[in-house]
């Protein structure tokens, strides 16, 4: 790494590290845009790319794919300094910088935006014992490509809005999609759950899967064994794909070598942003206060907010806003 100070350095390069890392050059901050994988885009380009998002303002949908080339060309404009493969381990206050100790080096930085979102994550598979080579091909956790569900029998897993939104989606280009669920309620959004009822999925509730194994005549299909709730009724269901979406376990340990204040797995902020580090702030899915919503739209206005407060501490004298038509207007 190189000796440069920067006003501050962004941990994470998902949605909300991205726009924070933007709205700062736009107040022209020097910026490092430190990310752990090989590209920018956090959960939304990993794990759902080819997902639709429809809470972000002014895009009716978009999927994770599209967002994140919305968000490198929008970073494009005013660009900052971007170390991907580079993980933090460590933060130490010197005087009134921190050092950030990471894969490529020590970097040096007067204010810190944490946006780690759920930190390390990885999918909760199913808790019994299955043939691991079902996932070559039959059995799914993430959608990598909604074209292998073409043409498929399809069941999902699951009763949150990622579970119900491609189960609607699926549908649309599957032969036929049925969504399991260990409750007769869903846990989604009022209105994807109102797009569920009015689609051609197949609702199997309240089941849970007891086991998954190769269909013995066809090894190209599965046969998923359900188990009704509080019942011995048993039902297989011959299929050709199983995506389960139960959801995401975090890791989030290293907060703790941090010495940042936590309630449960989320970092506790200010209505500013503010952790209880000098100079130390966070945002999006990591952080915590009343009212939090974990929503990209929300994250997207925590980052200005961080920002502001970072350049009101650094440069009090500098704290002049413009508004961003004005500064390209010019």
């Amino acid at each position: 790494m190189n000796d440069k100070i920067y006003d501050i350095s962004i941990i994470g390069g998902g949605p909300a590290g991205m726009f924070a890392a933007y709205y700062a050059r736009l107040r022209n901050l020097d910026v490092a845009l430190i990310e752990s994988l090989p590209k920018l885009g956090g959960q939304p380009e990993t794990l759902y790319a080819q997902k639709h998002i429809y809470d972000v303002a002014a895009l009716p949908k978009i999927s994770g794919t599209d967002l994140t080339k919305q968000l490198t060309d929008q970073l494009a404009i005013r660009n900052c300094d971007q170390y991907l493969k580079t993980s933090v381990s460590s933060i130490e206050r010197n005087n009134d910088l921190w050092e950030l100790t990471t894969t490529q080096g020590v970097l040096k930085t007067k204010a810190i935006i944490i946006a780690i979102g759920n930190g390390a994550f990885h999918p909760r598979k199913l808790t019994f014992d299955y043939n691991k080579e079902l996932e070559l091909n039959n059995l799914n956790y993430f959608v990598n490509s909604i074209d292998d569900f073409k043409n498929k029998d399809v069941l999902v897993a699951g009763g949150g809005d990622s579970a119900v939104d491609w189960a609607i989606d699926l549908s649309k280009v599957s032969k036929r999609t049925s969504l399991i669920h260990r409750r007769n309620r869903y846990r989604a959004m009022e209105s994807s759950v109102e797009k569920l009822n009015q689609s051609s999925v197949e609702q199997l509730n309240p089941y849970i899967i007891k086991n998954v194994e190769f269909n013995q005549k066809d090894h190209k299909k599965i046969d998923v064994t359900l188990k009704m709730i509080k019942s011995d009724e048993l039902k297989i269901v011959t299929t050709d794909k199983l995506l389960v979406n139960y959801g995401f376990i975090s890791d989030s340990k290293i907060l703790h070598d941090w010495n940042v204040e936590l309630s449960g797995p989320f970092i506790k902020v200010s209505q500013e942003m503010e952790t209880n580090l000098p100079n130390v702030f966070a945002i999006g899915d990591i952080v915590t206060y009343p009212g939090k919503l974990q929503l990209i739209a929300t994250a997207f206005a925590e980052g200005p907010i961080a920002v502001t407060k970072a350049l009101r501490n650094l440069y009090p004298d500098k704290d002049y806003f413009e508004h961003s038509t004005s500064l390209f207007d010019k």
